[in-house]
């Protein structure tokens, strides 16, 4: 048979086909327990994310009704889930298709798997510790999991790196990082993408495999869409969930203030045209929604892909869904 003849074949065997399902029926017990609500959002909308990390994929809608002719297949369904929020939706969750432009290697696809849900209420360590149940539980069948381990990105630096994350210089970083033992031109990196870097190739190996490593406080200026700590406005209430070296989850103390996060996004579309990248309009419904008043809340956004890869012991997400673009 030619390659071109077996690309009709899924990459998934039926092993893994069958393991995904369970692994969702599962996650929606988890939540139906917990008086969690399921909801839907549309994939395809005329807003989007203008995170600078994130390449919406766009597409020309001609259909009545459509003010916009242009609309973008969200790479999360947090715009809208918050809007549901702000109508009164009480906690929620979703699992669904998101999808990002510019991604594909062995844990990514354009399309892929993610589940994000949000805790009225709630602060954002009460939210770490429903996640590491989430991923114990969903874990269970093939891992024995040690108690889970929580601890702040800059301890983590420090004791690991050996730099402070706000106090050592920006030229203190770039020389950590040349010492690393994947050493890279740090010529065009800023402070974030050398912090990054270091995080990367010091802490995350040392992650163990048998547990959840749950980090938290990241640096304000790497907050994106999470409230700043009032305790120490250099950290952020965000936090991200590994086992081992693969990172699963990145959850946050969302931010309410429409006015700060309103010029948040002002600076990620400026930063946006200052590098040539596409100009997404300004999400004034998601920003509408903030205003009429979003409740005090945390939320989260996990890759269902990979903690199927885990449970699993795949080798790349090629053995976890039927069709990787290649074969769409």
């Amino acid at each position: 048979m030619t390659g071109d003849a077996a690309e009709w074949r899924p990459t998934a065997g039926l092993a893994a086909l069958k393991r995904r399902a369970a692994m969702l029926a599962e996650l929606r017990a988890f939540f139906a327990e917990r008086s969690v609500l399921e909801v839907e959002t549309p994939l395809l909308s005329a807003e989007t994310t203008l995170d600078l990390h994130l390449e919406p994929l766009s597409s020309r809608v001609d259909a009545p009704g459509v003010e916009r002719g242009r609309m973008y297949l969200q790479t999360s369904p947090e715009l809208a889930m918050k809007r549901l929020l702000a109508a009164g939706s009480g906690s929620i969750y979703q699992v669904c298709k998101a999808f990002r432009g510019g991604e594909r290697g062995r844990w990514h696809n354009p399309e892929f798997t993610i589940l994000e849900w949000y805790r009225v209420g709630w602060d954002v360590h009460r939210l770490m510790r429903e996640v590491a149940a989430l991923i114990e539980t969903l874990l269970a069948g093939s891992h024995r999991l040690e108690p889970a381990v929580y601890a702040s990105y800059a301890d983590l630096l420090r004791r690991h790196a050996g730099v402070d994350p706000y106090d050592a210089s920006t030229e203190a970083l770039r020389q950590a990082v040349e010492d690393t033992p994947s050493p890279v031109d740090t010529g065009g990196l800023d402070r974030d993408d050398l912090l990054s870097r270091l995080f990367g190739e010091r802490v995350e190996p040392r992650f163990a495999p048998d547990r959840v490593t749950v980090v938290y406080d990241y640096p304000a200026t790497q907050a994106a869409m999470a409230q700043l700590n009032v305790s120490d406005p250099r950290t952020a209430e965000r936090f991200e969930a590994y086992v081992g070296e693969i990172e699963l989850a990145n959850g946050y103390g969302e931010l309410c203030d429409p006015t700060e996060q309103r010029q948040r996004l002002e600076r990620d579309l400026e930063s946006r045209r200052r590098t040539g990248r596409p100009l997404p309009p300004v999400p004034s419904r998601f920003l509408a929604a903030l205003e009429s008043g979003l409740p005090s809340c945390a939320g989260v956004a996990l890759g269902f892909d990979r903690l199927l890869g885990l449970a699993l012991g795949a080798g790349s997400i090629e053995e976890l869904i039927s069709f990787p673009v290649e074969r769409a």
